[in-house]
């Protein structure tokens, strides 16, 4: 009686995990589609365009990673969630990978059941003030009421920040954090410096707020997912580490196919899957990181296409460069 209960009570663990048990790979081949869950409306990393099309570079690597997956970029459903929701969609099942500009921490990696993979973009916290304080700096927000996104890596530094140094403010959340500005419930809004970057410009009157120019935090930003999949990991990790291998070696999405064909180097015919069993050990098609470089373009187009100084929020690569040039985009060795 005891081991018919303990095996009946196995199985009654089995069904309640649902979403979460199994390998990840296999049931997004048998449902035919990768559900990836972005920001709400976050602009350069998820936003939908004047025609309902959904860009930005988080939505690029998720549209990579179908291509790798599911050798069709177009068999992604981008699922928008918001700050509070998208631990918890994760965990639920409800999405596959998490491509929500979330800041890679120790606490969320090793304690909430989930995985930290590799940064695809470093960013900072910052603030954004009504230019009549900006001269002040952080003094500048003493007694202010600050907008502040509740749950958020930002509200923590900001509590911290301002703990540290003695200065009492306000935090505002809920809301539109832009309307709240330019209606006065705020002073100055924190978050990450991308994201202030493009909500001024968006402002009617941008040059009414000012930027300023340190960052108070590190903000490695990057995919979750759920911890019980060591393949997917794999898979997710060596996805984005494809991309920015391939600007290293001047891979593009234009001349993919010419290398693919004519190359004779060997660290480009592994990455492209003409040697080498690469994509077999992802159990992903021989041919994944060309299918994504075909998709989306190397790290570097994903960056200027989407936050570069031809794109409306005109930044510059800084920390995103080459390791080659400055910057910590580094992948590990493709062999």
């Amino acid at each position: 009686m005891l081991i018919r209960f303990v095996a009946l009570f196995a199985v009654f663990l089995c069904l309640a995990g649902g979403a979460a048990a199994g390998p990840t790979i296999d049931r997004i081949k048998s449902r035919g589609i990768l559900v990836c869950g972005v920001g709400l409306m976050r602009p350069g990393f998820a936003d939908l365009d004047a025609r309902g099309v959904w860009r930005g570079l988080d939505v690029d690597f998720c549209r990579a990673i179908a291509a790798a997956v599911l050798n069709d970029p177009a068999l992604v459903r981008f699922e928008p969630l918001p700050v509070s929701r998208r631990f918890d969609a994760l965990h639920d099942g409800q999405v596959d990978v998490l491509m929500s500009n979330s800041t890679l921490t120790l606490g969320r990696d090793a304690r909430d059941g989930l995985r930290a993979v590799i940064p695809n973009f470093y960013d900072g916290h910052g603030f954004m003030l009504r230019a009549e304080i900006a001269g002040k700096g952080l003094d500048g927000m003493a007694d202010q009421p600050i907008c502040l996104t509740a749950g958020s890596t930002n509200a923590a530094v900001a509590q911290e920040l301002f703990s540290a140094r003695g200065i009492v403010f306000t935090a505002v959340s809920g809301g539109d954090p832009a309307d709240a500005l330019l209606k006065g419930r705020c002073q100055a809004i924190g978050a990450d410096i991308s994201a202030l970057t493009s909500l001024r410009a968006k402002l009617p009157q941008p040059e009414a707020f000012v930027i300023l120019p340190q960052a108070f935090s590190k903000e490695p930003l990057g995919p979750y997912i759920r911890d019980d999949d060591e393949e997917w990991l794999d898979i997710i990790r060596w996805s984005v580490m494809a991309l920015i291998d391939a600007e290293e070696l001047g891979l593009t999405q234009a001349n993919a196919e010419s290398q693919r064909r004519l190359s004779r180097l060997p660290q480009v015919r592994r990455l492209l899957g003409e040697e080498g069993e690469l994509g077999k050990a992802l159990r992903v098609d021989p041919r994944w990181a060309y299918l994504m470089l075909r998709t989306v373009g190397n790290y570097g187009e994903i960056f200027e296409r989407n936050f570069g100084v031809n794109s409306p929020f005109k930044l510059e690569r800084g920390l995103n460069s080459l390791w080659t040039k400055g910057g910590l985009m580094y992948a590990w060795p493709f062999r």
